[in-house]
């Protein structure tokens, strides 16, 4: 009886081995990667915008104060 669940194991395994299946673990982990970095990245550019959006509203503020300083 252990020898026959034994050899139906391996048979599935080497099915599985056959059809790709075994490949999707390591395509999953690259895949992963690849979205770690992607959202890495993303994150880069949302930081950079907000800087670059609060930087602008510091400037506008300091002209405006400069504008009203020399309307004086």
């Amino acid at each position: 009886m252990l020898m026959k669940c034994l050899l139906l194991s391996l048979a599935c395994a080497a099915s599985l081995a056959g059809c790709g299946v075994a490949g999707t673990a390591a395509g999953t982990g690259a895949g992963s990667a690849a979205e770690v970095e992607q959202a890495r990245q993303a994150k880069q550019i949302e930081d950079r915008a907000r800087q670059q959006a609060q930087d602008a509203v510091a400037q506008d503020a300091a002209r405006r104060a400069q504008a009203e300083k020399d309307a004086q």
